[in-house]
């Protein structure tokens, strides 16, 4: 990854499978269901494109997210099976900007992305967002996304109903899978925890269609 290849595919596996969350890093913003407001990327213009993927790995929840009230969703790609994420071409200083705020940090700094282009992953920081994993290239482009440190600790916890929206919506929308099958997937995922079944996170999905 170099100054010729001035774009990437950003993958998302969480809340960010919303297009609506992911405006909020761009345009700046509130997320449905949120509580904290994001400045917007430099540049606030929608991606170039978009398109429904699988990833290599499976999703975990963990954290305690200020936002949302519960648990986040991470990407472990050393894991088994694959995931559904959604990939959206962006610059390489909106992604910048994007992690920033995913960080709780002003966007402005671009990240050395050119690493990318010598190494499968980086970790630039030991934030729960800061190790980066090329997760190969769609149309010659690099394909990437950010999660935890293998070294954290997996210190699970449950998402809140409003992140299992923006998250569920996010999927039935770029993956075209129906409620029942988004809830069979998160239910899937470790750390959910025991207070969601299928029929409930369906039946939440299929009242916010």
């Amino acid at each position: 990854m170099t100054s010729e290849t001035p774009e990437i595919w950003y993958a998302a596996y969480g809340s960010n499978l919303d297009p609506r969350r992911l405006a909020c890093y761009l345009e700046g913003g509130t997320p449905p269901g949120g509580s904290r407001a994001t400045p917007g990327a430099r540049d606030p213009r929608p991606p170039r494109a978009a398109r429904a993927l699988m990833l290599p790995g499976d999703v975990y929840f963990a954290w305690d997210s200020p936002t949302w009230g519960g648990g986040v969703a991470f990407l472990d790609p050393e894991g088994a099976g694959t995931s559904p994420g959604c990939a959206y071409l962006l610059s390489q200083e909106q992604f910048s900007d994007v992690v920033a705020q995913e960080m709780h940090r002003p966007p402005g700094t671009d990240l050395d992305l050119g690493v990318l282009g010598r190494r499968r992953s980086w970790a630039f920081g030991e934030g729960r967002y800061e190790t980066m994993h090329v997760l190969g290239e769609v149309d010659g482009v690099p394909v990437v996304t950010f999660t935890a440190p293998s070294t954290a600790p997996l210190d699970y916890r449950a998402p809140s109903r409003s992140y299992l929206t923006v998250m569920g919506l996010g999927l039935m929308g770029s993956h075209g899978w129906d409620a029942g099958a988004v809830a069979s997937h998160l239910m899937g995922c470790r750390g959910i925890g025991e207070t969601w079944t299928v029929s409930s996170i369906a039946a939440l999905l299929g009242t916010r269609r």
